[in-house]
């Protein structure tokens, strides 16, 4: 199979304008993030939680006993389990566990609180099916990301026990979009820019929710307790600043982050690993650090 460069990725993205409206947003989501499907030894299989669809993915080396949970980006308005689905499967195969994939509800037909409601329910299902805290890794991209610290900090608050570790894709994690990267990196990024950066989190939070909530910007929250981060960004992405700043907020807060900055990559570049050479090597690093966090807290 023929690599790919970064730069055919960004033609992939530019080959047609930002569509107008969510259900053609949705349908050009999946159209560039399903263009390579899933592996061919890749078990799936759908199941349902609480009405919300999911679905389990499993790899040949893959330990049953221990889970992936993984939220997909796509600004809380769009993205779905079939959008990432290649990017969840081989994220629980770098990992070997068992990878599952929620389709939350989407804003604006369901903002604030559905996502984080969903997350939750995510979370109670995998405790409920047997497996332990500490063999559940939970992670995601973009607003994924940002999902999966909302949902630890919520677990921590609760006195809850905590997944082994957090895998950080490219997070969004300040909706208040007040990142200085949102211009210094605007001309190199080809998806993320501040007009629809402001219109997603306009879809999803409503009006009068301080968008500052940590329930919504994880960046602005208490970051004491949390277990173990990966956090992983492009140099060419908008969002950079939402990585670096919440990255020296949760160390300064003594929680073990473990950053990388990728030269030349962009949003969630780690959706295109069937081609994408640094796509692969970003989810082997985010497995290495997932299994290891699973086998500390078996130990």
């Amino acid at each position: 199979m023929a690599e790919v460069d970064i730069n055919e990725i960004r033609a992939l993205l530019s080959a047609k304008p930002r569509p107008v409206g969510w259900p053609a947003r949705r349908a050009r989501i999946e159209e560039v993030g399903a263009v390579w499907p899933a592996a061919p030894d890749i078990s799936l299989e759908p199941i349902s939680i609480d009405c919300m669809p999911a679905e389990w993915s499993c790899a040949p080396t893959s330990d049953p006993s221990r889970a992936l949970l993984f939220f997909h980006g796509g600004g809380y308005c769009s993205g779905s389990i079939v959008s990432h689905r290649r990017m969840a499967t081989e994220a629980g195969r770098a990992a070997r566990a068992r990878a599952l994939a929620v389709q939350f509800r989407l804003a604006p037909e369901h903002p604030f609180p559905a996502a984080y409601d969903d997350a939750f329910a995510a979370w109670r299902f995998l405790r409920g099916q047997g497996f332990s805290a500490g063999q559940i890794a939970v992670g995601g991209d973009s607003a994924g990301g940002g999902l999966t610290l909302a949902l630890i900090m919520r677990l921590r608050d609760l006195g809850e026990a905590l997944p082994s570790c957090a895998w950080l894709a490219s997070p969004w994690t300040d909706l208040t979009l007040s990142g200085e990267t949102l211009t210094s990196k605007d001309a190199v990024d080809p998806l993320l820019h501040r007009p629809y950066l402001e219109e997603l989190a306009a879809a999803y939070v409503p009006p009068g929710l301080d968008r500052r909530d940590p329930r919504i910007s994880p960046l602005f929250g208490n970051l004491a307790g949390l277990p173990p981060l990966l956090v992983q960004i492009g140099s060419n992405e908008t969002l950079l600043a939402d990585s670096t700043r919440f990255a020296a907020a949760a160390g300064a807060a003594d929680v073990s982050v473990t950053l990388e900055i990728w030269p030349r990559m962009i949003h969630a570049w780690p959706l295109w690993n069937a081609r994408l050479d640094e796509g692969r090597r970003a989810l082997a690093h985010a497995g290495a650090f997932m299994e290891a966090c699973f086998s500390t807290r078996s130990g």
